[in-house]
C-alpha cells in the first residue's frame, strides 16, 4: 500500500495501521493516510473574553461582597493540566455566567466563548504548556445578586507520547455534496475515550443543517455529516480541538485542526452493473448516459454510495504488493483517475476495454470508461461528488474509502459517541 497524496498539495503522510484486504484496480490498495489540516498557530488570542450569555442585571440587591465564591475549574492553585483545559464553575441555582476572563501569565487574554449547554468556556485555540493562567469566571443569580471565582492554575509540560491525527477538509477548497468531514487518528481512539474526543470536535454549517459524528469500529476515523447531502453553497467551518487531550492509553491528542470549506453544486454519478451504463446527474438534471466496464467475477466492483477521494490526470496502477498473485500487474500511464476506495478502485479512462464497455466486466475492479468520457467526468468532477454503484457481486465495505453516506441515518447516528442534539454538533469556532 502506499500514500494518499492530495492533488495540488504536497504533504507527508502517516500511513494508519488499520488494514484493508480488498482488491481493487489501482496504483495500491492504500490505508487511510494523514493529510494535515489547518491548524492553530498562536495558542494564545487576544480579544474580548466575554462569554454569550445573558448580561449581568443591575439591581438594588444584596451586595456583591456577600455573595459567595465561586468554585471554578481548573482548581486554584492546581498544575500539569491539559492545554484542552475549558473554564467552569459550581453555581448557585439559577445563576448563569455573565462573563469569563482568562488571563496567561504573560498578560495576554484568551479569547473563547461558551459551550452552547453552558457546562463551561472554551478556549478558542490551545492553551500554552507549561504556562500559568488565571480565570475569573461571573454570573448572576435570579435575584440579580452577582457571584465571582477566581483560579490560577498551570498547564502540563508537553508530552512525549501523542497520537497523529488528520483531518481531510482544506481551507477554500469547493468540495461535492458528499464530501464528509473526515477526523482520522493514529492510534485509533479506545471507545472509553471517544466521547471526550467528540466534544472536541466542533462544526459549523451556514446555512445551518443538522448533522451527527459516526466511529469506525477501530477508531480511527470519524466522519460528520447531515441526514441528506450537503445543500449546495453551505459552507462548512471545523475545529477538531485534540492538541493535549488525555487518553487513556496515555497519549495526548497532538495539534488542534481546522479548516472552513464550501460545497458546490449537487453531481451524482450512478452506475448500474445490470446496464452496464452511467448517468450522471447535475442538480438532479440527467446530463449524460456513458456506457462502462465493472469488476469482473474474480474481481468486482464495490456497491454501495462512493465518494470520489482524490483526482489524478495520469498516475500508474502498480499492484505488485497484492498477496493473491493473479492480480498482481503494472499498468502504462493511466488517465483521468478518481479514487474511489482505499482498496484502490477509481472511475477512469479505459481505452483498452472500449468494446465490452457497456456489455461485460473485465476491470479489477474499477469504473472503466473511454477516454473521452473519462476527460469529459474529469473536468467536471468535486472531491466529495457521489458515485452509487449497485448489482455487483460486492458490498462496499465500511471504513474503505469515505463510507459516511454508505448507510442509514439511523445506523450513521447510532456510531456516535455521544447523544445527537437536534441542531448538530457544538459550533466551530
Amino acid at each position: 500500500m502506499g500514500r494518499f497524496a492530495r492533488a495540488g498539495a504536497v504533504m507527508s503522510a502517516l500511513v494508519l495501521t488499520a488494514s484493508l484486504a480488498l482488491t481493487g484496480c489501482g496504483d495500491d490498495q492504500k490505508k487511510p493516510a494523514f493529510v494535515p489540516g489547518g491548524q492553530s498557530t498562536d495558542p494564545v488570542a487576544t480579544g474580548s473574553a466575554t462569554a454569550p450569555a445573558t448580561s449581568p442585571t443591575e439591581t438594588s440587591g444584596p451586595a456583591q461582597a456577600d455573595a459567595p465564591p465561586l468554585a471554578v475549574s481548573p482548581a486554584d492553585g492546581s498544575a500539569g493540566r491539559p492545554v484542552s483545559s475549558e473554564i467552569s464553575a459550581k453555581l448557585p441555582d439559577g445563576a448563569t455566567v455573565s462573563t469569563v476572563v482568562l488571563t496567561a501569565a504573560n498578560g495576554k487574554t484568551v479569547q473563547g466563548r461558551m459551550r452552547r449547554d453552558g457546562s463551561s468556556w472554551v478556549p478558542s485555540a490551545p492553551l500554552k504548556y507549561a504556562t500559568r493562567y488565571t480565570a475569573t469566571v461571573t454570573a448572576t443569580g435570579t435575584d440579580g445578586q452577582t457571584h465571582e471565582g477566581t483560579s490560577t492554575f498551570t498547564t502540563m509540560a508537553k508530552p512525549k507520547s501523542m497520537i497523529g491525527s488528520g483531518l481531510y477538509l482544506f481551507d477554500d477548497v469547493t468540495y461535492g455534496v458528499a464530501m464528509p468531514v473526515v477526523a482520522e487518528f493514529s492510534p485509533g481512539i479506545p471507545k472509553k475515550d471517544r466521547a471526550a474526543v467528540q466534544k472536541r470536535m466542533f462544526v459549523q454549517t451556514d446555512p445551518p443543517q443538522p448533522g451527527a459524528w459516526h466511529w469506525v469500529d477501530n477508531g480511527t476515523q470519524a466522519y460528520y455529516r447531515a441526514p441528506e447531502y450537503w445543500q449546495p453553497g453551505t459552507t462548512i467551518s471545523v475545529r477538531v480541538a485534540l492538541a493535549g487531550i488525555p487518553l487513556s492509553n496515555g497519549r495526548y491528542g497532538n495539534v488542534d485542526r481546522s479548516a472552513t470549506a464550501k460545497i458546490g453544486r449537487k453531481f451524482e454519478m450512478k452506475v448500474d452493473n445490470a446496464t452496464k451504463q452511467m448517468r450522471v446527474y447535475e442538480n438532479d438534471a440527467l446530463v449524460k448516459t456513458m456506457p462502462v466496464s465493472l469488476g469482473k467475477k474474480s474481481t468486482p466492483s464495490s456497491s454501495g454510495t462512493l465518494v470520489v477521494m482524490e483526482k489524478k490526470e495520469s498516475t500508474i496502477f502498480d499492484t505488485r504488493d497484492e498477496p493473491d498473485p493473479r492480480n498482481r500487474y503494472v499498468t502504462d500511464i493511466i488517465k483521468y483517475a478518481q479514487r474511489l476506495t482505499w482498496g484502490g478502485e477509481f472511475i477512469h479512462a479505459a481505452p483498452w476495454s472500449v468494446g465490452q464497455q457497456g456489455r461485460q466486466n473485465v476491470s479489477h475492479g474499477c469504473v472503466n470508461v473511454s477516454t473521452a468520457n473519462a476527460r469529459w467526468l474529469f473536468g467536471r468532477t468535486l472531491v466529495g461528488d457521489p458515485v452509487i454503484v449497485k448489482g455487483t457481486e460486492r458490498q462496499l465495505a465500511p471504513g474503505n474509502g469515505w463510507t459516511a453516506w454508505d448507510m442509514s441515518w439511523s445506523q450513521f447516528v447510532a456510531g456516535s459517541a455521544l447523544p445527537v442534539p437536534d441542531g448538530g454538533a457544538e459550533p466551530a469556532f
